[in-house]
């Protein structure tokens, strides 16, 4: 089954969804935030339940107070995500809170090089779950903050947040 719920943060109200398993726990299938580009919107159905992500709201309350580095959230299967894009998700999850590295680095990680990085753009771009698998830690080869569906300055926020911004 499908659950969402809405949860106030610096950002904007962000919509969580989740598919919960049998034995009751909730895994992560999307965070956006209001503007989002490709943002998913609640659809028929859904139940609102925000019970089912009281942890995650800690976590992120916890993140946004500077207390948390890191996540631990459990992910839904992304059924509609291809092999190469999973690829390229699981690398953003190892970007260290507190760093960048670059579009072209990611590519070397996933084994593209060349026109594949931008493959790689496209594939961080689709990243269902904001903030918590750290697309906005990829950056520019020439330092500048590039592509984050969310917006720039929502980026630079993060960024910011995370003692990561070189200017």
């Amino acid at each position: 089954m499908t659950v969402y719920a809405h949860v106030d943060g610096p950002l904007g109200t962000m919509l969580l969804v989740g598919e919960q398993r049998p034995d009751g726990a909730t895994a992560l299938a999307s965070l956006s935030l209001p503007g989002q580009k490709g943002a998913v919107a609640v659809r028929d159905g859904w139940r609102h339940a925000p019970e089912a992500f009281v942890a995650l709201a800690r976590q992120l309350d916890a993140y946004f107070a500077g207390r948390l580095t890191r996540f631990d959230v459990p992910y839904a299967e992304q059924g509609g995500a291809t092999d190469f894009q999973r690829r390229v998700w699981r690398a953003l999850d190892d970007v260290p809170y507190g760093t960048t590295t670059t579009y072209g680095e990611i590519a070397a990680r996933v084994g593209v090089s060349g026109a594949g990085v931008r493959a790689v753009g496209t594939a961080i771009g689709r990243n269902p779950l904001l903030v918590v698998r750290p697309c906005h830690r990829v950056i520019g080869a020439d330092g500048s903050l590039r592509g984050y569906a969310a917006g720039p300055e929502r980026k630079e926020r993060l960024l910011g947040l995370e003692g990561a911004l070189v200017r």
